[in-house]
């Protein structure tokens, strides 16, 4: 069994430097997944000089520990923004996913890009019984909507009300990066920016071996590692996931449950990959019990395991992403609440629009800055969280390594064999190396 992503196994993956001289740019964009990269395609054709730098390796951070799903039918996540704003918003959220999704498409055709696209119909369901009726209301307003809606079944699962739509796709996310960064200029790797401070024409970037001076900096990173202007951990809750990918022959399908903890599924060529057992990161910390769950629900299938592997997602207050400018010509996009691929390929157009001032309909959408009572209460619900992941690292941890992030002591994961930070999702390799943010420092 291998003990990480199936999207991490391709093979002629292109290296890319490290940034070693000062420099230079208009726009400086930190982080090479899905939205950084798109970020970077959008702008490839303007008149700016645009970089981009990733402290590992482009594709190989969250958008790889993904389902690589490019759905519009999203759990239990429309009926939270409809709760959070009202029917219109939902409405226009729907609107940027279904649009998302079909920028995605256009981009793989416009650059032949090999990632293994299919369409696959998405399947909504769930097996409790007082939870039938929000699919159904849900139903009805995906059809007042003009989205076309059935009824459904799985043998995959047991369900008790299941909903399917069209026009929805799967594919390989890591190719698609690939792919997209196949013809992008001023990548870096292995670049990791220590420090942003704010000067009169824009900002000075550290990294360990260079400065940058940028008019405009993006943070496209999975979880921003400042904590001013934006305040950004009380912002939004962290949610881990469990993974595996199993060899299957059986029909095709996508699909995922209403509510929380998710079941979610999709097939890959020969395999079937199934995710659950999705909790706070702040607590259930002990990940060898979840990925044993995890093998038991699969192994009910009658499958065996090949690949096995964790990811944590970034959740917003009032369920939707924060994209746009949180300070002057400083830029973020994340919080994608588990939904981040298509909405990642998005984000960078939106990204794109707001430099060039630009219209686009989604930017007040997703701006960051916007204020409601979710964000009011979710703010000191992730507050508590912290504390609580604080004192959960120091209960269960039998190690001394503590975060470079905010001193959280860290747990270490045998299944994957890394040290993960119980309050922020930082996540470092047994050398201590920082493979995933918010820290951007090594333990050693």
């Amino acid at each position: 069994m291998k003990n990480y992503s199936i999207w991490q196994d391709i093979e002629n993956k292109k290296s890319y430097n490290n940034l070693t001289k000062d420099t230079s740019v208009d726009v400086l964009i930190i982080g090479g997944g899905i939205t950084g990269i798109s970020t970077l395609y959008h702008l490839k054709n303007s008149k700016l000089k645009v970089m981009l730098v990733e402290q590992n390796r482009i594709g190989m951070s969250t958008t790889s520990k993904s389902t690589g799903k490019l759905s519009f039918l999203q759990n239990d996540l429309l009926d939270k923004i409809r709760t959070s704003f009202d029917e219109k918003i939902l409405k226009k959220y729907i609107e940027s996913q279904i649009e998302a999704i079909k920028m995605v498409k256009d981009i793989i055709n416009k650059e032949k890009i090999d990632c293994d696209l299919e369409m696959i119909n998405s399947k909504l369901y769930t097996n409790i019984e007082k939870e039938i009726k929000d699919i159904k209301s849900l139903s009805q307003f995906l059809k007042e909507c003009r989205i076309k809606v059935v009824d459904s079944t799985s043998n995959l699962v047991e369900s008790k009300y299941m909903i399917e739509v069209g026009g929805t796709y799967v594919f390989h996310p890591v190719k698609f990066v690939y792919g997209l960064a196949r013809n992008l200029e001023n990548i870096y790797e292995n670049t990791s920016v220590k420090k942003i401070v704010k000067e009169k024409n824009g900002y000075l970037c550290i990294t360990d071996q260079a400065k940058i001076n940028a008019k405009v900096v993006v943070i496209a990173s999975h979880y921003p590692y400042f904590n001013l202007p934006f305040v950004f951990p009380i912002k939004a809750s962290l949610e881990k996931s469990y993974l595996m990918a199993s060899n299957y022959n059986g029909k095709k399908t996508s699909l995922i449950s209403y509510s929380n903890p998710f079941i979610s599924i999709r097939t890959h060529k020969n395999y079937l990959i199934y995710l659950s057992n999705s909790h706070s990161i702040n607590k259930d910390t002990c990940d060898k019990n979840h990925f044993n769950e995890l093998r038991k629900k699969v192994n009910d299938l009658g499958l065996d395991s090949e690949y096995l592997w964790s990811n944590i997602d970034i959740n917003t207050h009032d369920g939707l992403p924060y994209i746009g400018k949180i300070d002057d010509n400083l830029l973020i996009a994340t919080g994608y609440n588990t939904w981040g691929l298509a909405t990642g390929v998005l984000a960078g157009k939106i990204i794109y629009d707001i430099i060039l001032n630009k219209n686009n309909k989604y930017i007040e959408l997703f701006n960051p800055k916007r204020s409601n009572l979710e964000q009011i209460i979710g703010g000191i619900s992730a507050s508590f969280k912290s504390v609580s992941g604080f004192i959960s690292g120091i209960i269960n941890s039998k190690n001394k390594y503590k975060c470079p992030h905010m001193g959280c002591k860290l747990i270490y994961n045998p299944v994957e064999k890394t040290y993960d930070c119980p309050c922020h999702g930082s996540r470092f390799n047994e050398q201590g190396e920082v493979i995933v943010s918010p820290a951007n420092r090594n333990l050693n």
